[in-house]
């Protein structure tokens, strides 16, 4: 994921660089888009095994409004909602957006966009 989110030239125009991060760095340039949580369990079935990923990212902006922090949602939607990526030793089965939104922070700046994605896999 993080190679199709930094690999495109118009997400990354949006965030002013390739501010894609697992672990963000000390005075992170805004916006940015954080990987946050992930969690896996087993998908197997009586034949085949498999395993079912929740992947949380966040968006941060400090942009008057949710509107740029939407429209990076938006552009994060397109990239990744039923792509097809490669996955060293696994086969990705599907990628799909579950949910979004965009809450305020108490600072009254700062705009956060929660996006929650379900990946299936399998071992090759």
């Amino acid at each position: 994921m993080l190679t199709a989110l930094t690999g495109d030239s118009a997400l990354v125009a949006l965030l002013g660089g390739a501010h894609v991060w697992d672990s963000v760095p000390a005075r992170a340039p805004f916006p940015y888009v954080a990987f946050a949580g992930a969690t896996e369990r087993d998908w197997s079935t009586g034949n085949d095994q498999g395993s079912e990923h929740a992947v949380t990212l966040h968006v941060w902006s400090r942009y008057a409004g949710r509107k740029e922090a939407q429209v990076i949602i938006t552009a994060v939607h397109d990239l990744l909602h039923q792509a097809e990526l490669s996955l060293s030793g696994h086969a990705l089965i599907n990628l799909r957006h579950e949910s979004s939104e965009i809450v305020r922070h108490s600072d009254g700046e700062t705009y956060q966009g929660i996006m929650r994605l379900r990946a299936v896999t399998e071992p090759q």
